[in-house]
């Protein structure tokens, strides 16, 4: 059974949004201070929206028995690893690193990035139920199909509730972090 923890629903607080009205995300392409080292980061994020729509919408396909079993085992195994893997990498690399270079530029926003560090702890839970049931489908695929379909249900769960919190998350992210970065001309 999934754990039923609540990812944040509610928003930033407004005084996070000061540099984000200055800098709207339409304008960021334009902006001389949007440089390689952002738009990287901002692939990585998209990376890992495109990650968990395929996840959730592949398991909706093995479900619907769309899809071979086994073929579906081998997609999860992979996609999975990689969501997983490079979101834990991601997220670790943003609180060491990068969340304190964007604090040491503003403090200002230093509540904003604690709601951050707190969703990636979210997160970490959310990751894990979701390994613990992808983990078991691909066992029971071999030894008990009709039990993988069941557990599937709750990796389709966890896949939606992934991509729910990455369309939150990352757009919040993207919205407090960019805008600091444009102001004072990081990461060039």
């Amino acid at each position: 059974m999934l754990d039923t923890t609540m990812i944040r629903q509610t928003d930033m607080p407004a005084e996070m949004q000061t540099l984000f009205r200055s800098y709207p995300r339409d304008e960021w392409p334009q902006h001389p201070g949007f440089k390689e080292k952002t738009k990287h980061w901002l692939s990585a994020h998209q990376m890992f929206r495109r990650l968990a729509k395929q996840l959730r919408t592949q398991t909706e396909t093995l479900l619907d028995r769309n899809m071979d079993p086994r073929e579906y085992a081998e997609r999860l195994s992979y996609l999975g690893a990689q969501l997983v893997n490079n979101l834990h990498g991601h997220h670790t690399w943003e609180d060491r690193s990068y969340f304190p270079e964007l604090s040491s530029a503003d403090p200002r926003f230093d509540r904003g990035l604690e709601i951050l560090e707190q969703d990636h702890i979210d997160m970490d839970r959310i990751l894990d139920q979701f390994s613990h049931h992808a983990n078991r489908t691909i066992k029971l695929i071999t030894l008990d199909p009709s039990q993988a379909l069941r557990e599937a249900d709750y990796v389709h769960q966890s896949a939606a509730k992934i991509e729910g919190f990455l369309n939150r998350h990352l757009s919040d992210e993207e919205e407090l972090a960019v805008p600091i970065i444009l102001h004072y001309r990081l990461r060039g």
